[in-house]
């Protein structure tokens, strides 16, 4: 009886842990760093994008500057590029959900893992973009945080992974970084907006924390 009642308090013991996890996340997604500056001009626009669970920052190519746009593939008539930031496991061997398995969802969330930024290349704006206008300076912060995300060669060119996107339009470059379950894809793009004066979350691991700033 003693044995049967130690098991259960560890199942509930085990159990807590992602119970308090989300509890967590889901009260530091609520609270909001406000934007560092109210009264801007706000030359600038950007946009988020979510899959359902995943965050995009989509950036114009034609508001880049040259340091970022250098050594990432477009062609002319693209006109935005989207930046994610993940797991290098995940992103290569989870093309899709169904290909999702529980070994590679583990190894992402609760080991530290190598990682990188899937850029996507758009040739058109999509309705389901969230618009946000930011300063030149906001602009300039976000484009910096983009750029040292990224791993550099020795001649510091960016990394790319040849022939490893999904589509013939996206593809994915090296990334500095560990991803957990306490710095996640979506922790990531609210980082970069909370270094950029952006309104964010104080913490958030899910896509809806920042967007819900943004409605």
């Amino acid at each position: 009886m003693k044995l049967v009642k130690n098991v259960m308090k560890w199942i509930c013991y085990i159990l807590s842990i992602p119970v308090a996890y989300v509890l967590i996340s889901l009260l530091l997604s609520a609270i909001t760093i406000d934007r560092e500056l109210e009264k801007k001009n706000y030359e600038k626009t950007i946009y988020l994008h979510t899959n359902g669970v995943h965050l995009n920052i989509i950036v114009p190519i034609a508001q880049m500057d040259t340091l970022l746009l250098s050594n990432l593939k477009h062609k002319e008539n693209d006109v935005y590029l989207g930046f994610g930031w993940g797991d290098e496991n995940f992103y290569i061997n989870t093309p899709t959900w169904s290909d999702l398995t529980i070994n590679n969802a583990f190894k992402a969330m609760f080991l530290k893992s190598p990682t990188l930024l899937h850029i996507t290349r758009y040739q058109e704006k999509r309705h389901n973009w969230v618009q946000i206008e930011v300063s030149e300076s906001e602009f300039e912060q976000l484009s910096l945080y983009l750029l040292n995300t990224f791993q550099t060669n020795e001649q510091g060119e960016k990394i790319i992974l040849e022939d490893m996107g999904y589509t013939a339009t996206d593809d994915f470059y090296k990334a500095k970084g560990n991803y957990t379950c306490f710095n996640t894809c979506n922790s990531w793009v609210n980082t970069g907006f909370k270094e950029s004066g952006l309104k964010a979350c104080l913490w958030t691991p899910f896509d809806f924390g920042l967007l819900n700033k943004y409605e």
